[in-house]
């Protein structure tokens, strides 16, 4: 079962905040370049696009800004 409160789950808009990247990157990246994103690292539920920490890592290639407060 996955546990979503897990906070390595994301809303893409919540994910690009937490980068500091523009509001639409992470739909862009993934439109754009989806062999980038590890296997299982995004996934779409209606209208909402859901990331994990590890796949905004690998993309970025910045560290989980929120580990280093």
């Amino acid at each position: 079962m996955v546990n979503l409160n897990n906070e390595n789950i994301m809303t893409a808009k919540d994910a690009s905040e937490i980068w500091g990247k523009n509001p639409a990157y992470v739909r862009s990246m993934i439109n754009e370049y989806p062999e980038k994103w590890p296997t299982g690292s995004w996934r779409k539920f209606g209208n909402t696009l859901v990331v994990t920490t590890k796949g905004m890592e690998k993309v970025t290639g910045i560290k989980d800004p929120r580990k280093k407060r």
